[in-house]
């Protein structure tokens, strides 16, 4: 599944360049938990967590119906 997630990733990572921003795939775990490193713009950015939910891990979740929750990690 963590290719799976890799290559989904690549779909939303060109939104979050735009925008001085981007994310790292850090660990997918066998119950569907996917967990993502953002950087740059961000990992500081006050909307990042509305990005990560609205944006990321329903695109993930699309892609991949394992995929159960994105949650950010510190790194």
């Amino acid at each position: 599944m963590r290719e799976k997630v890799r290559i989904a990733l690549e779909t939303v990572r060109p939104f979050l360049q735009q925008d001085g921003g981007d994310v790292e795939l850090v660990n997918v775990t066998d119950d569907g938990i996917v967990e993502l490193k953002l950087t740059g713009a961000c990992a500081t950015c006050p909307m990042s967590i509305m990005t990560l939910r609205a944006g990321i891990e329903r695109a993930l979740m699309r892609e991949i119906p394992d995929v159960r929750r994105v949650e950010a990690v510190a790194g």
